[in-house]
C-alpha cells in the first residue's frame, strides 16, 4: 500500500477520533524512572523554587523526609507517556485538564507507569472532521501506588476519508404498488 502515511513503511501515529473506544484502557510502556536531574532541571526551567523539590536539608525536615518530585513534572510525564499511543499526529489541540490529584508522593528513583482510560467521545458540533475525546490518565509508581490522576479533554482529527471503512450498501426502500 502506497500513500502519504506509508511511503516506505508504517508510520507510527496516535488514534483518530473513530478509533477511540469508550471504556478502553491503554497501558503506556515503558515506564519512566524519575531522577534528581529531572527534578532540578524541570523545577529550575519553570522557575519553581519550592524547597521541597530543590533543598535536600529542608525536605529532610518535612513530613516525607526527602525531596518530592515536582508534581508538574509528574503530570507532564504522565500525559507525555500517552502521546505515541494515543495522540501523535492525530491531536488538533488539548482543550483542558481537570480533576488533577497527587494522592501519593513520587520521589527520585521511583518509576512512573501511566495508563489511560477513554471516558467519552463525541463529534465536534462546530468543527467538521474533528471530535472531542475525554480520557483519564493514572500514574502509578513501581509499587502500584497511584501518584497522579488527571482528566484530559482533547480535540482529535477524524480519520481521513481514505482511512474509513467503505460504507455498507443499504437496500433501496421498496415502494408499495
Amino acid at each position: 500500500m502506497d500513500g502519504p502515511d506509508r511511503p516506505d513503511g508504517i508510520l507510527q501515529r496516535g488514534l483518530y477520533f473513530e478509533e477511540f473506544e469508550v471504556g478502553a484502557r491503554y497501558l503506556h510502556r515503558p515506564g519512566r524512572t524519575a531522577t534528581e536531574a529531572d527534578n532540578v532541571l524541570f523545577s529550575s526551567l519553570t522557575m519553581n523554587t519550592q524547597a521541597l523539590h530543590l533543598d535536600a536539608a529542608y525536605a529532610a525536615s518535612q513530613p516525607f523526609g526527602q525531596r518530592l518530585m515536582n508534581s508538574m513534572w509528574t503530570l507532564a510525564t504522565m500525559v507525555g507517556a500517552s502521546v505515541a499511543q494515543l495522540t501523535q499526529g492525530t491531536l488538533v489541540a488539548q482543550l483542558g485538564l481537570s480533576d488533577i490529584a497527587f494522592p501519593a508522593p513520587l520521589f527520585h528513583g521511583d518509576t512512573i507507569y501511566t495508563e489511560t482510560e477513554v471516558l467519552e467521545k463525541r463529534r465536534s458540533a462546530s468543527r467538521p472532521g474533528q471530535g472531542i475525546v475525554t480520557m483519564r490518565h493514572t500514574g502509578r509508581n513501581q509499587h502500584g501506588d497511584v501518584v497522579a490522576t488527571a482528566t484530559r479533554v482533547a480535540l482529535m482529527w477524524c480519520a481521513p476519508d481514505a482511512a474509513l471503512p467503505a460504507p455498507v450498501a443499504t437496500p433501496a426502500p421498496v415502494s408499495a404498488p
